[in-house]
């Protein structure tokens, strides 16, 4: 059975929400996100608002720029779940 619209958006978004949070937990802006990972500025901050479909390696990216295992961004998202309120999406797998 394929996803609901709203909730791959949903799941963009719970991805975006955690690449953030994991950023500012590093104390970077998107800019020095971008340059540690190799992409560019507006890629990174479309990929915070989760308006895109990012591809495994720009995930491996993202997460040695940010010092995590690529799991780590991963862990927990579902496309049944990710259509739960934000701060229940969220428990368990922000950046302490």
């Amino acid at each position: 059975m394929r996803s609901s619209d709203a909730e791959a958006l949903a799941a963009l978004q719970a991805f975006g929400d955690r690449v953030r949070a994991y950023r500012e937990q590093a104390q970077l802006s998107q800019e020095g996100l971008a340059a540690r990972s190799g992409l560019h500025r507006t890629y990174v901050g479309s990929v915070e608002r989760g308006e895109r479909n990012v591809s495994l390696l720009n995930i491996v990216h993202l997460a040695e720029a940010l010092g995590v295992n690529p799991g780590t961004l991963l862990s927990g998202l579902s496309l049944t779940r990710a259509s739960q309120p934000a701060a229940d999406r969220s428990k368990g797998h922000r950046p302490e």
